[in-house]
């Protein structure tokens, strides 16, 4: 098989992306593909200080560094006001990216508790329709960020129910070293954005799968098997 391509990850906020897919993001990147990720909101005024933009966005790069993002772009709408944004400006912007990288995997962020996590899982089902680039795509997938998906009203709101699960168990080491460089973000256990609460959830993903450590996504349409993400191999 050739290499797999583009890979497009799209984050409400900076760490949002390792949470919910550092070790595939690592995966696709190690088997050959180009990724890159797409950050919307930012840890910005009027709700949080400049320094600490200017903080999350330095974390932000060197955590891709780390599972080898090939570019790292930042919209920069300010952080929890994100639906207060125009919606057709935000679609818009999402949309362009697409254009211009023409990915053939995106991975976009679960609607769960956060509003800007929803808010960006809408623009993006509109970018990712399939009609003009978003015909390029060939596996859209939503993933899920400790300490935000998991807190829904079961029942109530969407629950996720994971329906492809990724084997990073070779990549777990790079996707906690890329989240430890998010010092502004990560938590003491027993916290849930913690090292250890982030590496057990991996932890079980694997064993629903029967290998190390995994992560877990919630297909949402996919024209091509998820091998991608292999390169041929294991």
């Amino acid at each position: 098989m050739s290499a797999p391509g583009r890979l497009l990850v799209v984050a409400p906020h900076p760490d949002d992306e390792i949470l919910g897919a550092g070790g595939s993001i690592a995966r696709f990147a190690g088997a050959g593909g180009e990724a890159i990720v797409l950050t919307v909101a930012a840890h910005m005024p009027p709700l949080y200080p400049a320094d600490i933009h200017r903080r999350t966005v330095a974390e932000a790069r060197r955590a891709h560094g780390i599972v080898g993002v090939k570019s790292s772009i930042f919209l920069d709408y300010p952080a929890v006001l994100l639906r207060e944004a125009p919606v057709a400006e935000v679609n818009a912007r999402i949309l362009t990216v697409l254009k211009d990288f023409q990915p053939q995997v995106v991975l976009v962020p679960y609607v769960d508790r956060h509003v800007d996590h929803r808010v960006v899982f809408d623009a993006c089902m509109v970018a990712c329709r399939p009609v003009g680039p978003g015909r390029g795509i060939s596996v859209l997938a939503a993933y899920e960020t400790v300490s935000e998906t998991h807190w829904t009203a079961p029942h109530i709101e969407p629950n996720f129910t994971p329906s492809w699960v990724v084997d990073i168990t070779a990549h777990i080491e790079p996707k906690i070293e890329a989240m430890r460089m998010y010092e502004s973000q990560l938590q003491g256990y027993p916290a849930a954005r913690s090292v250890e609460a982030l590496r057990a959830l991996a932890l079980f993903r694997g064993s629903q799968i029967g290998v190390g450590f995994g992560e877990a996504f919630q297909l949402i349409r996919m024209t091509a098997p998820p091998d991608l993400f292999n390169n041929g191999g294991g």
